[in-house]
C-alpha cells in the first residue's frame, strides 16, 4: 500500500516537474542567447528549477530565523544532519530521510535541554551541534569512500536527478503550505511569545513546529548549497529584507526574491566561471545584501546624505 502511494506521488511529481521544466525552457528561449546558452542542457534546467524552489523556501524561513535570532540554530541543525546522512548512505536508504531524522532529533533535543534544564539556548545548541557533528565525522571516517557524502557537505546542484527534484518540490510545497496555514500563529509567536502564551496558543508546539520546518528547509537545500553553506541561505535573504522593510509580509516577499535571485544568478555564474555552485550562490546573496545595505534608508550612504542635508540647512 505504501509503495503504491509513493509510486503514485512520484508519478504526479514527475509529471509536474516535466511540465515546469518545459515552461522554464520556453521562457528561457525568449532570453538573449548569451544568457540562455547554459540552460540548453537538461541537467541545467533541473538545477535551475531546484534552485528556484530552494531559494523560495529558504527566503520564507529566513525571515523567522532572523527575527527569532536563530542563526546559531540553523548552523547547528545544518551540521547535525551529517550522521543521519552517513547512516542512510550505509543502509542504502534515501539520504534526505536520514538527514531529516537526524536534524529533527537535534531540534527536539535542543528544545528539551533548554526547557528542562538550567542550560541556556545557545549552550544547548552548542552541545547538540558538536555531539551530532562529531558522530557524523566518526561514521564517515569508517566509510571506505566519502566522495558522494562530500556533495552533501558542499552541494552539487548540477547533479540533481529527477527523483531529487521531485522530492525537493514536495518538501518545498509542504513547508510553504504550513507557513500559510500557521501564518498568524507564527507571526504572534515570533514577535511576542509571551502574548501568544497568554491568549492560549501552544508556544511549545509552535516552537518545535518551527524547528522541524527549519529542518525540512535545511534538508531541501542539501543538494543545492550543501550542509556548510545552507545556514548562509537561511540568514542572508531575511537579513537583506530586514534592511528594507519592517513589515513581515513585505519582508517575506523581498526575502523570497533575494533567495531566488541569488540561487539563479549563482547557478549561472558558476557555470560561466566553472566554480562551485553552492559557494557562488552564497556570494551573490552577500553582494545583494551589501547593495541593500548601501541603499537602505538606514544605510551609511543615506545617513551621510541626511547629515549633509542637515548641515546645509543649518548653514543657511
Amino acid at each position: 500500500m505504501l509503495e503504491a502511494l509513493v509510486e503514485f506521488l512520484s508519478g504526479i511529481g514527475t509529471a509536474w516537474a516535466n511540465h515546469l521544466l518545459s515552461w522554464l525552457s520556453y521562457v528561457i528561449g525568449w532570453l538573449p542567447e548569451t544568457i540562455a546558452e547554459p540552460f540548453q542542457y537538461q541537467f541545467m534546467l533541473r538545477a535551475l528549477l531546484t534552485s528556484l524552489v530552494v531559494g523560495g523556501v529558504c527566503g520564507i524561513l529566513s525571515c523567522y530565523v532572523v527575527l527569532k535570532r536563530w542563526a546559531l540554530l540553523g548552523d547547528a541543525i545544518s551540521h547535525a544532519v551529517l550522521p543521519g546522512v552517513a547512516i542512510a548512505y550505509l543502509l542504502g536508504a534515501p539520504m534526505l530521510v536520514g538527514a531529516f531524522i537526524s536534524g529533527s532529533v537535534t531540534a527536539v533535543g535542543i528544545g528539551f535541554i533548554q526547557r528542562n534544564t538550567r542550560i541556556k539556548e545557545d549552550s544547548a545548541m552548542g552541545l547538540m551541534f558538536t555531539a551530532m557533528f562529531a558522530l557524523g565525522v566518526v561514521i564517515i571516517s569508517r566509510i571506505a569512500t566519502s566522495t558522494h557524502l562530500m556533495h552533501i557537505l558542499f552541494g552539487n546542484v548540477l547533479g540533481v536527478t529527477m527523483a531529487t527534484l521531485v522530492t525537493t518540490m514536495y518538501i518545498g510545497a509542504f513547508a510553504l503550505g504550513v507557513v500559510l496555514l500557521c501564518y498568524k500563529q507564527f507571526l504572534v509567536y515570533t514577535f511576542d511569545p509571551n502574548h501568544a502564551s497568554a491568549i492560549g496558543m501552544s508556544t511549545g508546539m509552535i516552537h518545535y513546529g518551527l524547528m522541524l520546518l527549519l529542518t525540512l528547509t535545511i534538508v531541501t537545500s542539501l543538494e543545492t548549497v550543501g550542509v556548510i553553506l545552507v545556514v548562509a541561505m537561511l540568514i542572508i535573504p531575511g537579513a537583506t529584507a530586514s534592511l528594507l522593510t519592517h513589515r513581515l509580509p513585505r519582508m517575506m516577499a523581498i526575502s523570497v526574491l533575494v533567495g531566488i535571485a541569488s540561487t539563479t544568478l549563482g547557478l549561472y555564474f558558476s557555470f560561466r566561471l566553472d566554480v562551485a555552485s553552492g559557494g557562488m550562490m552564497v556570494l551573490v546573496a552577500f553582494v545583494i545584501f551589501v547593495i541593500a545595505g548601501l541603499a537602505s534608508p538606514v544605510g551609511p550612504i543615506r545617513q551621510q546624505l541626511r547629515r549633509r542635508a542637515r548641515a546645509d540647512l543649518n548653514a543657511d
